[in-house]
Parts: C-alpha cells; sequence; structure tokens
C-alpha cells in the first residue's frame, strides 16, 4: 500500500497535477515538497534548467519507494515570455492532459540594477536622505519598476491565462461542469498567488516598487476570482501572503533567526513570532488552497507572516 503522511482525506492531492512557478528554490520549493508529500505530480519551473533538474532528482531521490507521495518535474519556463509560457502549456498539455493547480509564485525584491531597493529611504545618516525626494527621482529609474511589476505582478496574469484551459479541463476531470444548475458541481481547479506581508504595509521599507507589485497581486487575485465565478469559469483563485521565509530573496534561515529578532529595515517593529516561518506553516497553507477542504475558499488573501504586517502598518 502506497505510504502517505497523517492528513484528512480532504487534504490528499493524489491524482493532482500542479504547476509552481519559481518552484526550484526558496517558497516555491516549499510548497512543492508539500504537495509531492500530499501526494501531487508537481511542475517546478524557472529560467536556471540545472538547478530544476538538481531539485527534481533530490527530492524523487528521497523518497523510500517510487510510489511514495507524488513527484517533482523540471519545466523550463521564463514567465515573462509569452512564448515560453506557450511552450509550457502545449507540454503539460501533451504530458497530462491537464492542470488542477497553479502557483503563481516566481517574484523579485529587485531590478537587475539594483535601483529599486534604496536603504537611505530609512537610513536618516545617509547623504541621500537629506533631499529624499530629489534622490529618489535621481536614483530610480523606469526601467527598474517596469522589471519588478513586469515579474510580480503582470507574469501571473498571463501565466494563468496561459494556462486557464488547462485548469478548467482539470476541474471537469473532477465532475465540474461549469454550470450551476445541472447538479455537476464537481471540485474546482486552484490558483495560488504568491504575493507578501509587504502588501500590507504602508510603510515602503526601503523599496516603492516591490510592495506596490505584490499589492497590484493581491488586487488581480481578487478580481480574477470574480470574473471567473461570474462567467462560470470552475477555477478558485486566492493569494497568500508570507512574511520571512528562506529564500533567495530574504536569505537563509540562519541569517533570518537573527535579523527577525529586530525591526526590518525600514520597519518598525519585529513580527510577534521573532522567528522565521517554517516550512510547514506555509507549506500546509498552501496545501489546503489546492485540496478539495480548500473548495468553499475564493478570493481570499492568506496572510502567514507571523503577525509581521499588524505591527508594521
Amino acid at each position: 500500500m502506497t505510504s502517505k503522511p497523517e492528513h484528512g482525506r480532504g487534504l490528499d492531492l493524489t491524482g493532482k497535477v500542479a504547476l509552481i512557478t519559481g518552484g526550484g528554490t526558496g517558497i516555491g520549493l516549499i510548497i512543492a515538497k508539500s504537495f509531492v508529500e500530499h501526494g501531487a505530480r508537481v511542475y517546478i519551473t524557472g529560467r536556471r534548467e540545472e538547478v530544476l533538474k538538481k531539485v527534481a532528482a533530490d527530492v524523487n531521490g528521497s523518497k523510500s519507494s517510487p510510489d511514495e507521495g507524488g513527484e517533482i518535474v523540471p519545466l523550463q519556463m521564463d514567465v515573462t515570455s509569452k512564448e515560453s509560457i506557450r511552450n509550457a502549456v502545449h507540454f503539460v498539455n501533451r504530458t497530462d492532459g491537464k492542470l488542477d493547480v497553479l502557483v503563481n509564485n516566481a517574484g523579485i525584491l529587485n531590478d537587475t540594477t539594483k535601483s529599486a531597493h534604496l536603504p537611505f529611504i530609512s537610513d536618516k545618516s545617509a547623504p541621500e536622505h537629506a533631499n529624499l525626494g530629489n534622490s529618489l527621482f535621481e536614483r530610480s529609474t523606469f526601467e527598474s519598476w517596469e522589471e519588478v511589476l513586469r515579474t510580480n505582478t503582470v507574469a501571473p496574469f498571463f501565466v494563468t491565462m496561459g494556462f486557464l484551459e488547462l485548469l478548467e479541463k482539470g476541474a471537469k476531470s473532477r465532475g465540474h461542469s461549469g454550470q450551476s444548475g445541472d447538479g455537476g458541481l464537481g471540485e474546482t481547479s486552484s490558483v495560488i498567488n504568491i504575493s507578501s506581508s509587504a502588501a500590507s504595509f504602508k510603510l515602503s521599507m526601503n523599496t516603492f516598487a516591490y510592495p506596490t507589485s505584490k499589492a497590484g497581486i493581491n488586487y488581480l487575485s481578487q478580481s480574477m476570482a470574480i470574473e471567473f465565478a461570474v462567467n462560470k469559469i470552475p477555477v478558485r483563485v486566492n493569494c497568500i501572503e508570507p512574511g520571512v521565509f528562506p529564500s533567495e530573496i530574504m536569505g537563509t534561515r540562519d541569517e533570518l533567526e537573527k535579523i527577525t529578532k529586530e525591526a526590518l529595515p525600514g520597519g518598525f517593529r519585529p513580527a510577534p513570532a521573532q522567528r522565521p516561518g517554517r516550512d510547514e506553516e506555509l507549506g500546509m497553507a498552501a496545501v489546503f488552497l489546492a485540496s478539495s477542504a480548500g473548495g468553499f475558499t475564493n478570493g481570499t488573501v492568506m496572510r502567514v507572516d507571523g503577525g509581521l504586517a499588524l505591527v508594521n502598518p
């Protein structure tokens, strides 16, 4: 008999196909591992194919038997390229013929020129702080804003719309007809957009572009949830606002254990938890939204941040 983790049947993802953008590292990998533990077949996407292949080999190779849980499948995809998204859609369609769960996780904190993150905003001793408006005007660029917004806010729109037909097929494979009057209301498919607790801050936290981009994905999530609902598209859309978790953006767990004891740069106070989040705290939030247990949850923004946004208004 296949070994499964101890969980309610409603959290079982066996037989489901998921795709997680930016799934090879950080928060995306945390979610991917949780999905695999609960039985899903999980595509992880990113630009660096060698990273994806190594992660897949490590996770799949760590199972005690091939039949234990689900599996990870590496799939190279650039979320800012329509052609790359289209190729990934065709691959998943040829291989599985459906998609049950989409996690839009890929994101960036700063642009490649590093001009979107500006520590002098909160550092009153910095020379640039003396004339803040002029410094922000001169140091910021339209290109840096565009790069952050393109990846964090615009890309999830294109990825979702690209995979929407496959998500509808996923719902239909579980008996959902999309019509409310014929009794054919089986389990819907699920889109989970990964935002950030920064979306709830009114503080800039030394970067105006990043929290703005994440507030945008919150709005986009609710807008898509509404449009899909009124158009009888059997796909739920929810959003998770993570706080401080180990990732390429935030740092290693050891690094975060130290910095979470104090206020983050540009912030007022540390999170009441005074620690980084644990993998299961984020992973299980995503499992819930992906599973039949989350079938009655639609259009929500779930904050998983140890209270960070509560004390940094």
